[in-house]
């Protein structure tokens, strides 16, 4: 079994930044073959990719949309994962996920990942 517990969500203004940490907890966590993923979901819209990340070798995938503004990041130490979030706006606000499965080969679809996280809520103010 695998838990994920999310922090450093808030409130940000448009142009600002937000990091988000996510912990991995669990002995089943695979350091070869798990990949950690962020999520997120507006309300009203259905739940979207943002980025993720290899743990192995630390390859890193994003969403169109967040790419050159966000980094994901790992300690491999601390089994965490960060999301730098930088110059946001409007549509960055959303309840953010972290999630990790095993063996993921398809990262931006949400099925492939078998642990979420509960959220962690990231506001954008104009």
């Amino acid at each position: 079994q695998i838990r994920l517990v999310e922090s450093g969500g808030g409130l940000a203004q448009v142009g600002g930044s937000l990091s988000l940490n996510c912990e991995v907890f669990g002995r089943t966590f695979n350091r070869y073959r798990n990949t950690v993923g962020w999520f997120r979901q507006a309300p009203g819209k259905e739940r979207e990719f943002v980025a993720a990340i290899t743990w192995e070798r630390g390859t890193t995938y994003y969403a169109d949309s967040v790419k050159g503004r966000f980094t994901i990041s790992r300690d491999n130490a601390k089994l965490t994962v960060d999301l730098q979030m930088n110059n946001l706006n409007s549509e960055d606000a959303a309840i953010y996920f972290c999630a990790t499965g095993r063996n993921v080969i398809s990262t931006m679809i949400d099925t492939e990942y078998e642990y979420w996280g509960q959220g962690t809520q990231g506001t954008v103010s104009s």
